[in-house]
């Protein structure tokens, strides 16, 4: 019997996962050695290694149904912008979009731990990994959305990856649910409309909007006015109904799709590596590394 001190004895001198070392030791008897040696030939001690690299780099994909009623966008980040060219990396993208799509996992945890659609012996956990050993960079699973409904939804990719957009409208056609997400890929919406947006943060704008009004010299009663005035712009930057239409800018996002019979019921906005640390590249640095080893 495989105990839990071997599985974690293991763990910490290959890095490899919980389930991966258990697995290994298990097909060996319980002979660290030789789990070892598996875990390299499968190239999940190596692919270990990399964990600690920052993947801010990668890809933002979309998949979308052939009736228009299941959506995905999905980030998967990559150490370097060279990965996210590769053939076999977009593949594996694609494939995890589709997979969420079919499979409707809740998170990403349940993702990595279901059975690949496009490989039914390995999970998606061990798909990616052996993509790692493969590629040769970490590679994660850092979010997705997944959408399904009875209305319609579409999907945008702008910059070859760079940002993903994901709409859902009832009413209106494909051609209208297309301008709208190119305008959320282009503006930058953070909520739909004025009802969406936390308590919190319009407090914390009017605090801010009050102070620069009152550092003008206005008296406070004044101040309360221009706050309120000043507050109408700022809805008209985060709120998507609010904002000009980026193809015709004299019309309002939300006047648009009214008079097209439709309305806009949600959105998201992926773009690649926002939030992220990225990898700060030192060449002479990695000379170094190589050269001691």
């Amino acid at each position: 019997m495989i105990t839990a001190s071997q599985v974690k004895e293991l763990r910490e001198k290959t890095g490899a996962g919980m389930m991966d070392c258990k697995k290994v030791l298990t097909e060996t008897n319980g002979d660290e050695e030789k789990a070892i040696e598996l875990l390299r030939e499968r190239g999940i001690a190596k692919a270990a290694k990399k964990s600690d690299r920052i993947a801010a780099e990668g890809l933002v994909a979309t998949y979308v149904s052939d009736d228009n009623k299941v959506g995905v966008v999905v980030e998967v980040n990559a150490e370097t912008d060279f990965v996210a060219k590769n053939e076999e990396f977009r593949g594996f993208v694609a494939d995890v979009a589709e997979q969420i799509a079919k499979e409707n996992p809740a998170n990403v945890e349940e993702l990595l731990n279901q059975k690949s659609i496009k490989d039914n012996s390995k999970t998606v956990g061990e798909v990616l990994t052996n993509k790692i050993a493969t590629i040769g960079e970490n590679m994660s699973i850092r979010r997705f959305e997944r959408f399904e409904a009875n209305g319609l939804i579409e999907s945008y990719i702008h910059g070859d990856g760079k940002i993903g957009v994901l709409v859902e409208l009832e009413g209106g056609d494909s051609n209208l649910a297309k301008d709208i997400c190119m305008q959320i890929a282009a503006a930058r919406p953070e909520y739909l409309d004025r009802a969406s947006v936390p308590a919190e943060r319009v407090e914390k704008e009017m605090e801010v909007l009050k102070a620069q009004a009152m550092n003008e010299g206005k008296p406070a009663e004044i101040a309360e006015k221009m706050v309120q005035g000043r507050l109408g712009k700022f809805y008209a930057e985060i709120c998507l109904v609010e904002q000009d239409f980026v193809k015709d800018p004299d019309t309002k996002v939300g006047k648009l799709v009214e008079s097209k019979g439709a309305k806009i019921l949600r959105f998201a906005r992926f773009e690649k590596g926002e939030g992220l640390q990225k990898r700060e590249e030192n060449f002479a640095e990695e000379v170094a590394k190589q050269i001691n080893g």
